[in-house]
């Protein structure tokens, strides 16, 4: 599967989405998938809120329609493209919206082309949305794009269009464009979220969506996000899992790997565009230099030579510029958005922790309750044998159901994973070689630059 990211200077074209990645399959009506936090438990069973609503959650998945109609031999498509942000509104009540336009035969949508504009908290909510309903299951979910309050800040205090509709040219607009296109490319992608109903509903629908004021930085709700997300960590460095699985120790340790390295990667091609933009200003200098001293100089073959030497120079500081932009969109960005997929990944292998942690805590219950429920024999308190009985069986349950979900949850991480790895060869091996067809591309053409002035340095006599 190939879905290819543009600069600003192509035209965009649509990014195919295969989804032709199963078996035939008979088809049925499906079932929406609820979130999984709608599910309350109260007192001590609040805290398997996550540990048995997504297995619950998951079976319903399996026993519908939903994968099968994904998995069908048949030719289905989705292409997805991002385009125009344009303001909307004026001062800081303002905001981007972007044009999204849908292409697709897959039959839970209404039409096969379609179109709607989506603001940037859109995008957030959707992906908050999918977060909420399977990040439980062990379903990687691709990142949104990071915020961008500067850039946002500037314009919103921006002078308003003279026209509405009219684009925004600004660079940042267009790296959250594209990083905003391939979130939905990379939604698109996974078989299941990309026919869930959100999903869904948010390529479809024409109607505004409710505000997203949840995913604000400054509102309450990301306050209590930045507290969970403290705790989380706290939990993660604390708490060590006694694995029994030597699969997800090893592929533990590979992601760990590959995340470190990545990073490197990403610091490296970070210096490289910043040293390739300074490089193309540095030949602009040197065109412009050559460029006056032709003009002073008497010697006729020599003022031809430089003046011409200025011309190559400038047509090679725009080469410069667009392969810092190649070295940016084509790579950077990319390893960008794979450093984001596998913080999804270790958020799986965090929940699936978890998952273990409220398994072993009810366990540890039910030791409880059993043993309180010896005491009472013992004691001949018939009036409490009931009750404790009641209790023992009720904790059992639970240890029944955590178990379950600790299965479901290391079963579908296996799953995603196997898929993961296959879509990223397929997406390293597409970008390197787009990248390599590009370069190549520039160094040729700077050599027929070269090419075409050696003749005026061999006239200098």
């Amino acid at each position: 599967m190939e879905v290819e990211t543009t600069t600003p200077e192509h035209n965009r074209e649509f990014a195919d989405v295969d989804i032709n990645n199963g078996s035939a399959s008979g088809a049925s009506d499906e079932e929406e998938v609820p979130a999984p936090g709608s599910v309350t438990l109260e007192h001590e069973n609040d805290l398997f809120v996550s540990a048995m609503t997504p297995s619950e959650v998951h079976r319903r998945i399996s026993a519908s329609n939903l994968e099968e109609v994904l998995t069908d031999d048949g030719d289905y498509f989705i292409q997805i493209v991002i385009s125009d942000p344009q303001k909307v509104g004026d001062g800081m009540s303002s905001y981007l919206a972007y044009k999204v336009t849908t292409k697709t035969n897959i039959p839970k949508f209404k039409r096969t082309e379609f179109s709607t504009l989506r603001r940037f908290s859109d995008f957030l909510g959707i992906h908050d949305l999918l977060v909420n309903k399977y990040l439980r299951m062990g379903r990687i979910i691709p990142p949104a794009p990071s915020k961008n309050i500067i850039g946002s800040t500037k314009v919103k205090m921006s002078p308003q269009q003279t026209e509405p509709g009219t684009p925004i040219n600004q660079e940042w607009v267009e790296v959250r464009r594209a990083a905003l296109e391939r979130f939905v490319h990379r939604t698109a992608q996974h078989p299941v979220l990309r026919v869930d109903l959100d999903f869904i509903n948010f390529l479809e629908s024409d109607q505004e969506l409710p505000r997203a004021v949840n995913t604000s930085a400054l509102s309450g709700a990301g306050v209590i996000r930045l507290f969970n997300r403290v705790g989380e960590t706290v939990n993660k460095i604390t708490y060590k899992m006694d694995e029994n699985d030597p699969w997800f120790d090893d592929k533990i340790t590979e992601v760990e790997n590959l995340d470190a390295n990545l990073q490197k990667l990403s610091s490296a091609l970070k210096s490289l565009v910043s040293s390739r933009r300074e490089l193309s200003v540095l030949t602009g200098l040197v065109a412009k230099s050559a460029a006056m001293l032709s003009t002073c100089e008497e010697h006729t073959g020599l003022s031809r030579a430089l003046s011409n030497l200025a011309d190559v120079e400038e047509k090679i500081e725009l080469l410069r510029s667009e392969q810092a932009n190649s070295d940016f969109y084509i790579l950077a960005e990319f390893i960008k958005d794979y450093l984001g997929l596998f913080g999804a990944i270790k958020c799986i292998f965090h929940e699936r922790v978890k998952a273990f942690q409220n398994w072993q805590y009810a366990q540890m219950q039910l030791s409880k309750r059993r043993e309180n429920r010896g005491r009472f024999e013992l004691a001949n308190r018939v009036d409490k044998l009931d009750q404790a009985q009641q209790e023992v069986e009720e904790w059992q349950g639970k240890v029944q159901r955590c178990q379950q979900q600790f299965d479901d949850i290391s079963s579908e991480i296996k799953r995603e994973m196997e898929r993961f790895e296959l879509s990223r060869v397929k997406d390293f091996k597409a970008n390197i070689i787009k990248y390599i067809e590009v370069q190549m591309a520039h160094q040729q053409q700077i050599i027929s630059y070269w090419e075409a002035f050696a003749p005026f340095a061999r006239e200098i006599v």
